[in-house]
């Protein structure tokens, strides 16, 4: 692909200064909380199979995977599974011997039937478990062993004991230059109360999980810049580049 430099110097510079425009931040933040209370993130698919992610998000991973090139991408949190059909048909685009490998404590019948008779199947593999138990991260990490770039991301129970382990269990697998992506940190930022019905809060959450991680994990870096340039997200913080060996 050739690249332009000048178009390139200058998104660079609009990064840049969105980094420092907080009032683009909190107006984004604004138009998010709206959005939730609208399940704004529920009304997409991804090639016929609900993908339960804002749009934004979509493009970022698409960006990620596209310049990074992992050969496995391993995601906890299946749900209707349509954020592994996205991985595989980058996958595929990709060329070679690449997979994907989904984890959930439940894969309910019909989410599991809608994966596996997608013409993408043949490219996704599934663990029904536990992402943090001890047999379904040794699985997991068998089967990522297979592979030189592995991505992983975090996408299932959203609490800070839950989302820690996962950082514990899965940022080995992944290699200097790729990407842990942990999703809803967002949680952190919204209203306390948001939500009554589930385990996790303003105080226990991705991100407070992310931070805590981040202080002895130094092979890990929050990509501020995708932060910025997205403004609405549901990842704020939890785009982590793997800086080192």
């Amino acid at each position: 692909m050739i690249e332009d430099d000048e178009f390139n110097r200058q998104n660079e510079a609009d990064i840049a200064a969105l980094r420092e425009d907080e009032a683009f931040r909190k107006r984004s933040l604004e138009w998010l909380l709206d959005s939730a209370d609208r399940r704004y993130s529920y009304h997409f698919r991804w090639l016929g199979v609900p993908i339960i992610q804002y749009p934004t998000d979509v493009v970022a991973t698409q960006e990620i995977i596209w310049e990074t090139k992992p050969d496995l991408v391993l995601e906890t949190g299946v749900a209707r599974g349509g954020s592994l059909i996205l991985y595989a048909s980058l996958l595929k685009l990709l060329g070679g011997d690449r997979r994907v490998l989904g984890i959930d404590i439940d894969i309910r019948a019909h989410n599991r039937s809608n994966i596996e008779s997608h013409p993408l199947a043949e490219s996704i593999s599934l663990i029904e478990g536990s992402s943090i138990d001890s047999a379904t991260v040794r699985e997991a990490s068998e089967f990522a062993g297979r592979f030189q770039n592995p991505m992983v991301v975090l996408d299932s129970n959203h609490t800070h004991g839950h989302v820690l382990a996962e950082l514990e269990a899965y940022s080995p697998l992944v290699r200097k230059g790729g990407y842990l992506v942990v999703f809803d940190t967002i949680i952190d930022d919204m209203p306390p109360g948001s939500f009554p019905d589930r385990p996790w809060n303003e105080n226990d959450n991705p991100k407070t999980a992310v931070r805590e991680f981040l202080k002895s994990h130094s092979r890990f870096v929050i990509d501020r810049d995708i932060d910025a340039k997205l403004g609405v997200t549901v990842g704020p913080s939890g785009y982590l580049k793997c800086v080192a060996d």
